[in-house]
């Protein structure tokens, strides 16, 4: 199937435990697949899992070692798609959309059969609208916001940068109306955000730009911490929060 991978990952709660999401992201763009109706699901028991029940690194190269010899029992056939995989309670659980049911699950046990000391399960359900992708897998707005600053500020350190540096960060954000933008202008100022610039593009619906800033630290949890603050307030106002940037401080 042809369509423009976006792996990354995500932690969350599942079930009231901690998870762990890895994902191609950029199968959204082309969910649901009508050809591949059939939701297919590889549950592992780990051997070795942390105390809360995810991966441990004693682990870690095995449980790689199997999913990169599922990824490569059905690379090329064109019936099967891998949408990712969650790692859980003590279990990690491989998800495929697939149009035969029976040929994955024959490739699945063949690529499995040299790990004879793991112990697992499959399951098929018919998934038309691929809910599971799209409403179990996949993240929620806000989960999707905080990978993308993880995004930026791993580009960040793949640039030399070590975060500790505090420095000045840039946001824009995007309104239908003035009296949105006014708004939030009102509220960002008490948070000490700087109102660098004012613009109207007429070529979009949300035409009402806003740039702001603020000297800020560019950890993750920093920078979730503004950044998220300032994409729901930007949806309280009927808005669009359109990301971040900030200079490179190699030290």
């Amino acid at each position: 199937m042809n369509h423009e991978q976006e792996w990354d990952f995500y932690f969350s709660n599942v079930d009231g435990k901690p998870g762990s999401f890895y994902l191609d992201m950029g199968l959204k763009d082309v969910a649901p697949v009508n050809s591949m109706p059939h939701f297919f699901c590889v549950s592992l028991k780990m051997n070795d899992p942390r105390e809360d029940g995810l991966s441990s690194d004693r682990e870690y190269d095995t449980l790689i070692e199997i999913e990169n010899h599922l990824e490569d029992g059905i690379k090329d056939k064109r019936d099967i798609v891998y949408a990712g995989r969650l790692t859980f309670n003590g279990m990690r659980e491989f998800y495929f959309y697939t149009a035969d049911p029976l040929l994955v699950e024959k490739t699945i046990s063949e690529s499995l059969v040299r790990f004879p000391n793991y112990a697992c399960d499959f399951e098929v359900k018919d998934d038309k609208e691929w809910l599971y992708y799209l409403d179990f897998m996949y993240p929620d707005p806000r989960q999707v916001q905080s990978i993308l600053n993880r995004r930026v500020i791993d580009s960040l350190e793949k640039n030399g940068d070590k975060l500790t540096k505090p420095r000045e960060v840039n946001h824009w954000i995007y309104f239908r109306s003035i009296e949105a933008r006014e708004k939030f202008i009102e509220q960002v100022k008490e948070k000490g955000f700087n109102i660098d610039g004012v613009e109207t593009l007429n070529d979009r619906e949300f035409k009402y730009q806003l740039r702001i800033s603020r000297v800020d630290g560019v950890r993750h949890r920093d920078v979730n911490q503004y950044v998220l603050y300032l994409w729901e307030l930007a949806g309280e106002l009927d808005g669009e929060y359109d990301g971040w940037e900030t200079s490179i401080e190699a030290e």
